[in-house]
């Protein structure tokens, strides 16, 4: 029986997502590189306001709590794997966002409807 405990304990029971090792240090070092990426944006930059707001308030959390299983508990969006998942995908799409650069104004007018919902034609 114990030999099944340590292999329950040894997986994450999702699909293709192994245990990770170290998530403290692995979520800290992405939420750094987040709020490091997120810098380089202006402040007024909506992306930039909210996303910096949920990594400072993960972050805190992860410095806060020394226990994983608290860690998840408190920010609610699943295991520390999939929060490591998470933050990878932020991180790739913040230096994607640096280089479309969402803030700065379009290049040509917006046609006439483009942001009315729901469509009028």
């Amino acid at each position: 029986m114990s030999g099944m405990l340590k292999l329950i304990e040894a997986t994450t029971g999702l699909t293709g997502l192994a245990v990770a090792i170290n998530p403290h240090h692995n979520l800290s070092v992405l939420y750094n590189k987040i709020l490091r990426t997120l810098q380089q944006m202006p402040e007024t930059a909506a992306y930039r306001k909210y996303t910096e707001q949920i990594i400072n308030e993960r972050s805190a959390v992860l410095k806060q709590t020394p226990i994983v299983a608290e860690v998840e508990k408190k920010i609610g969006c699943g295991q520390a794997e999939e929060l490591i998942f998470q933050a990878e995908n932020e991180l790739v799409l913040a230096r994607k966002m640096l280089i479309w650069k969402p803030w700065e104004p379009l290049v040509s007018k917006a046609p006439k409807g483009q942001w009315d919902w729901p469509p009028t034609s």
